[in-house]
């Protein structure tokens, strides 16, 4: 990403570091919210239940937005011992990705009916380009959180679609080398496999999916 700046693209690079920083924020407050939804305040004490990307920035993830696009905010805290149910980790964990989506479906069907309508702000192709990066920006972010390695949250999630014993084995492997997984998938990206953007190729599907104007 930081080549934009070389190239002196300096709206996209800004555009760009806004919508991830944007989209992240969303993310981390959906876990949040999940988590005082069902009696966990952590998050809310901790003041991360907020839509503010401030308090939600972490300084080497957002360097690494800026710097090459791929990053992360910093997690927001929760207390399993407070969820008022035994599924409090998967709705917790399934609510930032959730929330990416929702963002997705209103951002691209708020486009689509602002340019149905004839609104003349709607028939720009700034407007067309900003909406739908922003609602693939969010669909990206879900699709790769749901992958079950490392720490992103499909590895919070899985478990509770497998068989307990499966589960169990996988939490173990997951503990021990799904770190590495993540790092190899982001090492392959850099080398030319095209790992994001196979992802960012479904992402683009599902926007157009979810268009229901």
């Amino acid at each position: 990403m930081i080549q934009l700046l070389f190239q002196q693209q300096y709206l996209l690079f800004v555009f760009i570091a806004f919508a991830l920083i944007f989209s992240l924020t969303f993310h981390e407050y959906g876990h949040g919210k999940m988590a005082s939804l069902i009696g966990d305040d952590t998050a809310k004490q901790a003041g991360r239940l907020t839509l503010n990307p401030i308090p939600h920035i972490d300084p080497v993830g957002l360097l690494m937005v800026l710097l090459i696009g791929i990053g992360y905010a910093k997690p927001v805290p929760a207390d399993p011992r407070k969820f008022n149910t035994r599924w409090g980790s998967l709705l917790v964990a399934a609510a930032g990705p959730g929330m990416n989506l929702l963002l997705a479906i209103v951002l691209i069907n708020f486009y689509r009916i602002g340019q149905s309508a004839g609104i003349e702000i709607f028939q720009t192709g700034a407007s067309q380009f900003f909406f739908t990066f922003l609602a693939g920006i969010n669909m990206l972010l879900m699709l790769f959180n749901l992958l079950p390695i490392g720490p992103l949250d499909g590895s919070y999630i899985l478990p509770y679609v497998l068989p307990r014993e499966t589960a169990r084995k996988y939490l173990q492997l997951n503990q021990r080398y799904g770190s590495y997984a993540l790092l190899s998938l982001i090492v392959l990206h850099f080398l030319g496999v095209p790992v994001f953007e196979s992802i960012w190729g479904i992402a683009e599907t599902m926007v157009n999916l979810v268009a229901i104007i």
